[in-house]
């Protein structure tokens, strides 16, 4: 499931693409599909080893883009990363900067590394839908490396502007996933085995997998009322 557009982010052959707190790893995967030369960056060494398979899995199976395509996997810290100026021509940060801190300097960073003309897209949690999931459960948020703010589009548009960014266009995605976690939150969030929550997971994974136009058109006229996650699309200036 693919919270970036990849019509609005287009990934060439050969571009230098970091996915920072890359998490499962499904941007990066996209990213790899499409030709590009992937760094999976995360924090948690233990996440990237699945990410590392995958990868030797995808070229394996002849699915890297094309003969430009790498990728590879390095953990570290947002807030400091282990790359110079300059070093990618886009840069992803999906659903990562809420648990951050100091958000502000890893979105410095983020500009740091993205050389100037790069296209950067930032995702988090929506601020309408977030703020039903944090009224209606505090385990939600308050769990270690659970999210530490909820952002409005005007703040995170004007901390990419102080880190060096110019927000160009945003959107939202994933209004179905919306009403699954304030179901979530409301029957207990480790309540996986709840009969309606259950229910709804298996519609999701239905949808994910199936696609039925049905669904397409029902998400895509709930995304801008509910959608779970803002993304946004930044340049650096030249």
């Amino acid at each position: 499931m693919l919270t970036v557009d990849f019509k609005r982010f287009p990934i060439r052959p050969g571009n230098r693409v970091l996915d920072m707190g890359c998490g499962g790893g499904r941007h990066a995967f996209e990213v790899y599909r499409r030709g590009g030369r992937v760094v999976a960056f995360d924090l948690e060494p233990s996440e990237l080893q699945p990410v590392k398979g995958m990868f030797s899995a995808m070229a394996a199976a002849g699915e890297a883009g094309s003969r430009t395509s790498g990728a590879e996997a390095i953990s570290g810290d947002a807030t400091e990363m282990p790359f110079g100026d300059n070093a990618f021509d886009r840069v992803i940060a999906a659903e990562v900067l809420e648990h951050v801190l100091d958000d502000q300097r890893a979105m410095s960073e983020l500009a740091r590394v993205l050389r100037p003309g790069g296209l950067a897209a930032i995702t988090v949690p929506a601020f309408f839908p977030e703020r039903i999931c944090w009224a209606l459960s505090s385990e939600y948020h308050e769990v270690p490396g659970g999210h530490v703010r909820i952002y409005t589009r005007v703040e995170l548009e004007a901390k990419l502007a102080r880190a060096g960014l110019e927000p160009r266009w945003h959107h939202h995605a994933h209004g179905l996933h919306s009403p699954y976690w304030w179901l979530k939150c409301a029957v207990g969030v480790g309540k996986d085995d709840h009969p309606l929550a259950s229910a709804y997971h298996r519609l999701l994974v239905w949808d994910i997998m199936k696609r039925p136009k049905v669904t397409r058109v029902t998400e895509r006229v709930l995304n801008p009322v509910i959608g779970k996650s803002l993304v946004v699309y930044a340049v650096k200036p030249c």
